[in-house]
């Protein structure tokens, strides 16, 4: 058994200088991270890239690996071996395909030839080559292959790119009428009636259609496979990660594991109107949790290569904490927060919300701070926690199976709305092992009952109200308390009691050593609620101003009460630097440590350890 918990390093990120790369490195390894996803390594839009060191040599082909980038990703990658830290490779991800590449319509086919690539042989064998090259590639710094190299341990095929999501239109020629005389082939060695010559090829509706594009990328997954396999590959390989269709699950039958990205309560990525729509997850009876639970079956690993609750929504302390928790109850067995950064001049990005480009990606102005965590307290704040849940199992997996039976591969899984905060749940189809389930529910079966307005876990330690607006993680060596406290008065978990001033929070406390809370000689607490820039400026969801440095955090008052058989515990407010500024009065009352957060030394984190 392995569990991940780590970051993206996208575009610009992967290719540091050396410096960098071991400072990095030590950073992650001290927050908990034990991977890092390499995403957008590919990308024309960045710099550098694999094929390009800088945009001032012009490349005429996507063709070759740049020495230099090569020299930056190997020791990137030797640094983060030294950390223990793993990698996560990307193949195809936002390669722009050129003339020079023997590519028909380069210019008008979207990044990584989607979704042409899953059946232009043109295509196919260019990213065949560019398999070949990477994973034969050897690391001077570490002496090895990438492909006999075990610090890389994940692979995917293609990063979101199918033939049935509405993102991925088929518009460009010739691949449109290739396309079709591919479907026409079809429909008729299968005695089929459709009309290939006319038909809206973006229709999903159609089912003949969509069957059909199963198929296709289905064969497509496994020929990338077979050949990732061939040229001695030997870690496990997914296909396509964007798992919002039924569908794209099917056709990733064949491969070792599962991937699913998930995001909420995104912002409105205007470079003009900038609007946030702050909406926590405490205030809704369902979240995308579910998304990912039915893109996951109980047979094969699953990993959610991309998650986030983006900048500037305020509420989005809740999520580190509560991803990596579901997950732990669910026993998925990684997470890559999507992401670290875009790129390594953090100097300059000393703020949230620092924009770093333009229309460049896939068409959507990206700003730094919407997707970075690096110097978010809100999110990467709280990793020493997720971690600890996520990589100790500080969150106990659920013991049942549930499956939902797929029969309609076009419609909704109406009924798992809710059950990834129950149960272990995954979906199952016809013809394939439903990973031993213990119960198999109907596709439109609810799992849970909503109206009850609030959600308990099957093992009894993970607990969500959206009427009451908060939720809990209550375990042995970490207890946590978040959302919408202040109006909940005294919270009480096995051990732990949270009276809240503060009317949004999160509270959590961990057992820094193997002993539970009630026994352990050091403890970390951590108080999170609203962070943002200073003088950032917002009316409703338009946001003015994304403000100036320094990042600000809200204080957190709140009384707390910690059960314990040790007497001797000092707890020390910590400050942004590290130091410990003072102590935070205490007392002992009948086996309970008592203590004020908020009005002497505030803080965001608090030691507790004994003298």
């Amino acid at each position: 058994p392995a569990r991940f918990w780590g970051v993206n390093f996208n575009g610009g990120a992967g290719f540091p200088s050396f410096d960098y790369s071991e400072k990095v490195a030590r950073r992650l390894a001290k927050t908990g991270g034990d991977i890092v996803r390499f995403h957008q390594l590919d990308a024309e839009w960045n710099t550098p890239n694999l094929f390009s060191f800088s945009k001032g040599e012009r490349i005429g082909t996507s063709r070759r690996l740049h020495p230099e980038s090569m020299k930056r990703l190997d020791y990137l990658i030797k640094c983060l071996k030294e950390q223990g830290i793993y990698v996560y490779l990307d193949m195809n991800t936002y390669r722009k395909f050129k003339s020079g590449d023997g590519v028909e319509n380069a210019w008008g086919m979207d990044d990584a030839g989607k979704p042409y690539e899953h059946y232009n042989r043109r295509l196919i064998e260019l990213q065949k080559e560019f398999m070949f090259q990477i994973w034969n590639h050897k690391n001077p710094y570490t002496g090895l292959m990438y492909k006999d190299d075990p610090v890389i341990v994940l692979s995917e095929t293609v990063n979101e790119s199918n033939l049935i999501h509405p993102a991925f239109p088929m518009t460009a020629e010739p691949y449109v009428s290739e396309f079709r005389k591919l479907y026409r082939a079809w429909l008729d060695k299968h005695q089929l009636t459709d009309d290939a010559e006319r038909i809206d090829l973006n229709d999903n509706t159609n089912p003949t259609l969509h069957a059909f594009k199963i198929q296709v990328m289905t064969e497509f997954q496994q020929e990338m496979y077979d050949y990732m396999r061939k040229i001695g590959v030997k870690i496990p390989i997914t296909g396509e990660n964007m798992m919002t269709d039924l569908g794209i699950h099917r056709s990733n039958a064949c491969m070792d594991y599962m991937d699913s990205h998930a995001y909420f309560g995104g912002p409105n990525w205007g470079e003009v109107k900038r609007t946030c729509h702050s909406v926590a997850p405490t205030q809704c009876p369902s979240f995308n949790m579910e998304s990912l639970a039915g893109m996951r079956d109980l047979k094969r690993p699953f990993f959610v290569s991309e998650w986030d609750m983006p900048w500037p929504n305020e509420f989005r302390a809740e999520s580190s904490i509560l991803y990596a928790a579901v997950g732990a109850l669910q026993g998925w067995d990684g997470w890559a927060i999507h992401t670290y950064a875009y790129g390594t001049k953090l100097m300059y990005m000393n703020i949230l919300g620092k924009e770093v480009s333009s229309n460049s990606i896939g068409g959507v102005p990206y700003r730094e701070g919407i997707f970075s965590v690096w110097n978010d307290p809100a999110k990467y704040g709280l990793f020493y926690h997720a971690a600890l849940i996520a990589r100790r199992g500080d969150v106990k997996e659920s013991s049942a199976r549930n499956a939902v039976k797929v029969d309609n591969l076009v419609g909704p899984i109406s009924g798992i709305a809710g059950a990834a905060e129950y149960a272990r749940t995954g979906v199952c189809f016809d013809g394939i092992d439903n990973g031993g389930a213990d119960r198999v529910y109907a596709q439109d079966e609810p799992i849970v009952d909503l109206s009850r307005g609030e959600i308990t876990s099957d093992t009894g330690e993970l607990y969500r109200s959206w009427t009451k607006n908060y939720g809990s993680i209550d375990t042995g060596r970490t207890k946590v308390a978040y959302g919408f406290l202040g109006k909940n008065g005294e919270i009480s978990l096995k051990g732990l009691s949270v009276k809240a001033e503060s009317d949004f929070a999160v509270v959590a406390l961990s057992s820094l050593t193997d002993a539970d809370i009630n026994a352990s000689d050091n403890l970390l607490l951590s108080t999170v609620g609203r962070a943002r820039n200073t003088d950032a400026r917002f009316e409703g969801d338009q946001m003015y101003d994304y403000g100036k440095p320094p990042i600000t955090v809200e204080v957190i008052e709140a009384d707390i009460a910690i059960k314990t058989e040790r007497h001797d515990l000092i707890v020390w407010a910590v400050n942004a630097e590290g130091y410990f500024v003072g102590k935070v009065p205490s007392q002992y009352e009948a086996g309970w440590l008592k203590l004020s957060l908020g009005q002497t030394m505030p803080s965001m984190y608090y030691l507790i350890q004994a003298e």
